[in-house]
C-alpha cells in the first residue's frame, strides 16, 4: 500500500489511501472508547498523566499520524488528520492535549530547521522521544509583536532573559521551543526562535497545573536568568521568530482546536442521549419527552453546522488559500460558541446528577470551557475576522464571495504581529 509523499515542509500535499484512513479511523475510535476512556478516569482519580499513557501512544503509532512520513509519521492529510482529531477529542482533555500538540508543533519547526536539527529534534518529536514544548505567552504582554523576553549574543551561544507562563508540557519536556527577542530590538525583528533545553542552567521551573479542567496536563511558569543556549538550537535566521511561530503554525493548530470542539461536543451528546434512553418518569425515559428531545436536536444540529465549517476551514488551508487564517478563526469561534451550548444542553438533560463527579459529563463541562481560549479568546477571532473582511471589501473583493482557486498549494500563511496576538491563551498545547 502506497503513501504520496508530502510536496510541504508543513506536511501539505500528503495523504493514505482512504482503506487505511478507514482502518485507522476504526483503530482510534476502538481505542477512544475503550483503553482510553479507562485512561481517562485514572487521570482524573489522580489528577496526573502517568507516563504509561504516553508511552501507549507512543506504541500505537498515534503520535506521528499527522507529519509526513518522511519524519516518520504516517502521512495523512490534514483533513483527513482532523477526522481522527475528532474521535480523540471524545476522550479525556489531556488525551486529546497530548496527541494534538505531538502531531501539531513538527508544523511549526520543519520548514526552518536544519538537516542536523531535523534528526536532533524534528524526528525524535514525532516518534514521542521527547516533547517538545511550545513556548510564546508572557504574563505581562501579548502573544506577538510585544514578547519581551530577550537574548543577547556572544560569541556561539545566546543568553536568555525573561518570563513565560502558561506553558503546556513546560513542567515535563525535554526542550522550550521558545520565541524571544534580541536585546534592543523591537516589533517583529530581531525575534529568535530557541530550542532551550529543559535543564539548561538559569531556568527555573514553577508547576502551575493546578487548573479548572484539563486535569492531569502540566502547565508551568518558567524564569530565565542569563541562560545559555547554543546558536545551533536556533530555528531560521534572526528576526523570523513570529514567522516562525505563528506563518505555519497557528492556522492549522487553530482548525485543530475548532475540530476538538466538535469531538467534544459530540461526547456530551452522546451521554446526554444514552441517559436520556434510560432515565425514566412517569412510565417512560425522558427522551419521549419534546422539551427533552428538542435540546437533543439542537445538539446535533449545532454540532454538524460546525463540523461542517471545521472541515471548510481545513480543506482551504490544505489548499493553500489566502483566507484560511480567517477561516480557521471563524471556525474556532462557531466550534467554540456550539461547545458551549451543547455541554451545557447536555448537562441540564441529566439534571442534578450531571453536577455530581461521578457522571463523565461532569469532566466533559469542566473541560470545555478551557476551549474558550486555547488558541486565542473568541474576541480575538473576531477581530481577525473583522480585519480579513474589511481588508476585502477595501480591495474591492466581495466579502461574501466564495474563495478563488489558490494558484500555489504551497503558499505558506501569512504572519503578522496582529496575528500574534490571536495566539493568547494560556493552554499552549500547541499553545495551546
Amino acid at each position: 500500500m502506497t503513501v504520496r509523499q508530502a510536496s510541504t515542509l508543513d506536511g501539505r500535499g500528503s495523504a493514505v489511501p482512504q482503506e487505511l484512513y478507514d482502518s485507522l479511523l476504526a483503530e482510534v475510535t476502538a481505542w477512544v472508547e475503550g483503553p482510553g476512556e479507562a485512561w481517562a478516569e485514572r487521570i482524573e482519580a489522580s489528577g496526573t498523566v502517568e507516563p504509561g499513557l504516553r508511552a501507549e501512544l507512543k506504541s500505537k503509532g498515534f503520535l506521528g499520524l499527522a507529519a509526513p512520513v518522511e519524519l516518520g509519521g504516517r502521512g495523512l492529510s490534514f483533513t483527513q488528520w482532523m477526522g481522527l482529531m475528532e474521535v480523540f477529542s471524545r476522550s479525556h482533555a489531556s488525551i486529546r492535549m497530548i496527541v494534538h500538540v505531538v502531531n501539531g508543533t513538527w508544523r511549526s519547526m520543519n520548514p526552518h530547521a536544519s538537516a542536523t536539527q531535523r534528526e536532533k529534534f524534528i524526528v525524535p518529536s514525532v516518534a514521542g522521544d521527547i516533547t517538545v514544548a511550545f513556548t510564546l505567552t508572557e504574563p505581562d504582554n501579548g502573544t506577538g509583536a510585544d514578547i519581551s523576553c530577550s537574548v543577547r549574543r556572544d560569541g556561539d551561544f545566546y543568553y536568555l532573559t525573561g518570563t513565560k507562563h502558561l506553558i503546556t508540557f513546560g513542567v515535563n519536556c525535554d526542550y522550550w521551543l521558545l520565541f524571544a527577542r534580541l536585546a534592543g530590538s523591537s516589533g517583529s525583528e530581531g525575534t529568535v526562535a530557541l530550542l532551550v533545553d529543559r535543564d539548561a542552567a538559569g531556568a527555573t521551573v514553577q508547576d502551575t497545573s493546578n487548573t479548572m479542567g484539563v486535569r492531569g496536563t502540566d502547565h508551568a511558569r518558567l524564569t530565565f536568568r542569563d541562560t545559555p543556549v547554543p546558536v545551533s538550537q536556533r530555528l531560521g535566521a534572526e528576526g523570523d521568530g513570529l514567522t516562525i511561530a505563528l506563518g505555519g503554525f497557528l492556522t492549522p493548530s487553530r482548525i485543530s482546536v475548532a475540530m476538538s470542539c466538535v469531538g467534544l461536543a459530540e461526547r456530551a451528546q452522546q451521554l446526554a442521549v444514552s441517559y436520556a434512553q434510560h432515565r425514566v418518569t412517569f412510565g417512560k425515559p425522558i427522551s419521549q419527552r419534546q422539551a427533552i428531545a428538542f435540546l437533543l436536536a439542537e445538539n446535533a444540529a449545532d454540532i454538524e453546522a460546525a463540523r461542517a465549517l471545521v472541515m471548510h476551514a481545513a480543506a482551504q488551508w490544505e489548499a493553500g488559500s489566502a483566507r484560511a487564517p480567517a477561516l480557521s478563526s471563524m471556525a474556532k469561534l462557531t466550534a467554540v460558541d456550539m461547545l458551549t451550548r451543547v455541554t451545557d444542553k447536555a448537562l441540564q438533560v441529566h439534571g442534578g446528577l450531571g453536577y455530581w463527579k461521578s457522571q463523565p459529563i461532569e469532566r466533559v463541562y469542566r473541560d470545555a470551557r478551557a476551549q474558550r481560549f486555547e488558541e486565542g479568546t473568541n474576541e480575538i477571532q473576531k477581530a481577525v475576522i473583522a480585519k480579513d473582511l474589511l481588508s476585502r471589501a477595501g480591495h474591492g473583493t466581495d466579502p461574501a464571495a466564495p474563495d478563488p482557486a489558490p494558484a500555489n498549494a504551497a503558499a505558506p500563511d501569512p504572519a503578522s504581529a496582529n496575528a500574534g496576538r490571536a495566539a493568547d491563551s494560556g493552554l499552549t498545547g500547541a499553545a495551546l
